[in-house]
């Protein structure tokens, strides 16, 4: 019952970010999916597998990257229409929250500590991106 509200609720989120985005209608029910299919294998990971939270976040922003390239093509879009919609869930603003929460009752031990972590989650989506752009690159240009 957990994963189904968790992806309940990713779906529903990803979908609201989409039309906070402007995203076309008729994509908003990929996005919505594209970023339920990234929360799904981040928490399968993290909560099943028991691996650490800067590697699942990587593999999910690297398969909700590949998934967006996947998309764009079939339905003739930009990447970034699935791209900025699908990460949303992946980002760390209940962890940045609870940082500035820290700073400001003074307590600076365990806001750095969230801090860091929230940085490097968030430097673990920006490197899923990039590496998954890298190899659709390396591929493109393969064909050619």
């Amino acid at each position: 019952m957990f994963m189904i509200e968790q992806l309940v609720t990713s779906f529903i989120a990803t979908a609201a970010f989409g039309i906070i985005f402007n995203v076309p209608k008729n994509a908003l029910l990929k996005c919505g999916f594209v970023g339920m299919f990234g929360w799904m294998v981040y928490m399968v990971l993290v909560n099943i597998l028991e691996i650490d939270m800067m590697l699942a976040t990587s593999v999910a922003s690297i398969l909700i990257a590949i998934m967006s390239q996947t998309f764009a093509k079939i339905y003739k879009m930009p990447i970034i229409v699935f791209n900025v919609s699908g990460i949303i869930p992946l980002v760390p603003g209940g962890l940045a929250y609870d940082a500035m929460r820290h700073f400001v009752v003074n307590d600076y031990s365990t806001a750095v500590q969230l801090a860091a972590k929230a940085f490097m989650i968030s430097g673990s989506i920006a490197i899923g991106l990039v590496f998954s752009e890298v190899i659709n690159q390396m591929i493109r240009r393969s064909r050619i």
